[in-house]
């Protein structure tokens, strides 16, 4: 029975890695999942009262902005009401600041022609559930309701129907596996690095891509705009102190598609996903991450994209070192297909700010699924490995057995938190000088 249990949680994780859990639950129709279409409300504060009151329109964008000004501003704090499941969910949220840097660029290719602009609209919200402990939130606004929540028991995702944010939206709650909760906790279904490997994560393959030179290696800490000579050196509490990652994304042709051919809706959705990454990055390593730039292939890949995902990253970091001029600490690819591999991603160990190592591919899924994606090819550069050999010997159990932890890639549900072993090498990493 315990075999039959594991063959089917790996058939779970493998399937989940493919798609978004909520696509994947719809395409095998296997296990139960709840959704309802839902109308959110925005709640407004009455002026000379404490009294919230609803209102239909969802749109957060401020109202008369100086001349001039080209990107649209969205308020710095706003609520929402959904009504689902028997319950109703009062989402408080606050504009996440951070997740732009000042000079944030965003640019797509249409019949070989480059478009670039500098700026993007900003409508990331972090939050919490309203008097519900250990819930959490992170949601954009720019045209509805989109993104992810929790009321500290489950995951719920949203997303508008259509194209107009006062239609109707779907709110998903993740399916309860409870088969899988407790019947195989040391089966992981990826593979993990050899002891002492430093590079890309499961194939020596990828060491002719790096060029050999000792290039320094940080993760800022002094703001969004800084160069290397910025950085402090000396005695530093890397633990109190919070960090900042300058991540760059880069859609792919795949992803375009997958996202109805729209520029607009592949930089929203890449945003989302970086957005709740940044949540957990914040809560759990006091590390932000700041997007720098943004570009977007909308017309054909700039690479060969291929079912090797150790090969596309070879050749995409090829790509970063050859065209990428913008300063950034590592610089990530979102596809839109699936690898031919047990993982979602693939990523160099170590390799944050080289401009040969400093980054990694991510495969297609709903915003939840690719955020732990990114949260584990990212967590890969600033000097985690995977958790796999040490939780078979009982050295590096996670705290959760049920959500898993992230570096743990169970992939059954989301996880939010990295084990300790894994926030013990982040924290080695930079007092080896990694920061």
């Amino acid at each position: 029975m315990l075999a039959v249990r594991c063959l089917l949680f790996a058939a779970v994780c493998a399937r989940c890695a493919e798609t978004g859990l909520r696509e994947w639950v719809r395409l095998e129709g296997g296990l139960p999942t709840a959704e309802e279409t839902v109308q959110p409300r925005r709640l407004l504060q009455q002026i000379h009262s404490e009294e919230e009151v609803l209102h239909t329109h969802l749109d957060t964008r401020a109202r008369n902005l100086p001349a001039g000004t080209q990107q649209p501003i969205h308020v710095a704090q706003s609520s929402f009401l959904v009504e689902a499941f028997g319950s109703s969910f009062i989402l408080d949220l606050k504009l996440n600041h951070n997740l732009l840097s000042t000079d944030y660029v965003e640019r797509h290719f249409e019949d070989g022609k480059l478009s670039q602009n500098m700026g993007g609209e900003h409508c990331y919200y972090h939050g919490r559930v309203r008097g519900r402990p250990g819930s959490w939130a992170a949601l954009s606004t720019c045209h509805g309701l989109q993104g992810m929540f929790s009321d500290g028991n489950f995951s719920y995702g949203i997303e508008p129907v259509g194209s107009r944010e006062q239609e109707d939206h779907v709110l998903y709650r993740m399916p309860n596996i409870d088969l899988l909760q407790l019947s195989c906790p040391g089966c992981i279904l990826n593979i993990s690095e050899p002891k002492g490997q430093t590079d890309v994560h499961s194939d020596n393959k990828l060491k002719d891509g790096d060029d050999g030179s000792k290039e320094e290696k940080h993760v800022s800490r002094k703001g969004r705009r800084r160069s290397k000579r910025q950085v402090r050196r000396g005695q530093r509490n890397v633990q109190t102190e919070t960090k900042y990652i300058e991540l760059m994304i880069i859609n792919d042709y795949e992803m375009f598609v997958q996202l109805r051919r729209s520029t607009l809706q592949t930089k929203i959705f890449a945003k989302s996903v970086v957005n709740m990454a940044d949540l957990i990055y914040k809560e759990q390593l006091n590390t932000r991450i700041v997007l720098v730039a943004m570009e977007t292939w909308s017309s054909e890949n700039k690479i060969a994209i291929g079912d090797d995902a150790l090969l596309t990253l070879r050749d995409f970091m090829k790509y970063r070192k050859e065209s990428i001029k913008e300063r950034c600490d590592a610089v990530h690819l979102f596809s839109g297909r699936t690898f031919m591999s047990s993982r979602s991603e693939a990523a160099y160990v170590g390799g944050i700010c080289s401009v040969t190592r400093g980054g990694g591919i991510n495969e297609f899924g709903s915003v939840g699924p690719m955020a732990i994606t990114l949260c584990q090819s990212l967590g890969q550069n600033i000097g985690m490995h995977r958790n796999k050999e040490r939780m078979t010997a009982g050295g590096c159990r996670c705290p959760d057995l049920w959500q898993g932890c992230i570096m743990d890639d169970t992939g059954y549900n989301l996880p939010r938190k990295f084990s300790r072993c894994s926030i013990d090498e982040y924290l080695r990493f930079l007092q080896q000088g990694g920061g």
